[in-house]
C-alpha cells in the first residue's frame, strides 16, 4: 500500500528549505529549482504544491509568522496565569529579533519577504496586512496596560506602539555583528523600564492581547 503523504508536512518542509536558502545564500538565489534541491525533491514535486515562486514565498512567510506566534505562546505559558504586561511586551519584542536559531530563520525570511514586497503588488498587500495585524496586536497590549494602570494615562498608545516596534530595527545590527544579543535585550529592558516607570499597577489580571 502506497505511503500516505502529509501535504501540510510537505509544504512546511519546503518552507523550511526556503528559509535555509535565504539564510545561507540570500534572496537572490531564491528560485523554485534551488528550493526543490534544498528540500530533496524534484521541481515537479515542488510545483505540485506551489505553482509559482510568489506562492511558495507567501506560504513560507505565513509559516514563519505562525512559528513566531507559537514561540510567543510557549513563552507566555511560562509566565503564569497573570503575566505582567511588561513581561509580555519583552517576550514579544525579543521573539521578533534574531536572538536564537529559530528566530534568525524567521527574521531572515521576513527580510526576504519585505524585499519581494517592494516589487510585487500582491506580495506587498499581503505583507502589509500581516504587519498591520502585528502592530494592532502590540497596540492592544499597550492600550490594555494603560487601562489597567500599568502605563501612565497620558501616554499615546499609537506612538508608544511605534516606539516599541522601532526596537525591531536592531535586527540588522544583530545580523551584522554590530551589537551582541545582550545589547539588544538591554535596550529593550531600558525602554520598557522607562515606559512602565513610576506606576503602581491595579490589582487585576492583564490580558495577553490575543496571543492565545
Amino acid at each position: 500500500m502506497p505511503k500516505q503523504v502529509d501535504h501540510r508536512e510537505r509544504r512546511e518542509a519546503i518552507a523550511r528549505a526556503l528559509w535555509r536558502v535565504v539564510a545561507q545564500r540570500g534572496v537572490a538565489h531564491l528560485t523554485t529549482r534551488v528550493v526543490a534541491q534544498e528540500a530533496g525533491i524534484s521541481l515537479g514535486q515542488l510545483q505540485h504544491y506551489f505553482a509559482s515562486r510568489a506562492a511558495m514565498l507567501s506560504f513560507a512567510m505565513d509559516f514563519a509568522s505562525e512559528q513566531t506566534s507559537l514561540r510567543v505562546e510557549r513563552g507566555l505559558a511560562g509566565l503564569g496565569d497573570r503575566p505582567h504586561p511588561r513581561d509580555v511586551l519583552r517576550l514579544t519584542l525579543s521573539e521578533m529579533l534574531p536572538l536564537h536559531a529559530d528566530a534568525r530563520a524567521t527574521s531572515r525570511m521576513s527580510a526576504a519577504y519585505v524585499l519581494e514586497a517592494l516589487h510585487d503588488e500582491a506580495v506587498h498587500e499581503q505583507a502589509r496586512r500581516g504587519l498591520l495585524q502585528g502592530r494592532a496586536l502590540v497596540e492592544r497590549l499597550v492600550r490594555q496596560a494603560i487601562a489597567d494602570g500599568h502605563i501612565a494615562p497620558d501616554r499615546d498608545p499609537a506612538t508608544e506602539t511605534n516606539l516599541l516596534l522601532a526596537l525591531t530595527g536592531l535586527t540588522p545590527l544583530l545580523e551584522l555583528d554590530v551589537i551582541a544579543p545582550q545589547d539588544a535585550l538591554t535596550a529593550i529592558d531600558l525602554h520598557l523600564d522607562r515606559l512602565f516607570a513610576g506606576i503602581a499597577p491595579r490589582e487585576q489580571p492583564v490580558r495577553s492581547g490575543g496571543f492565545e
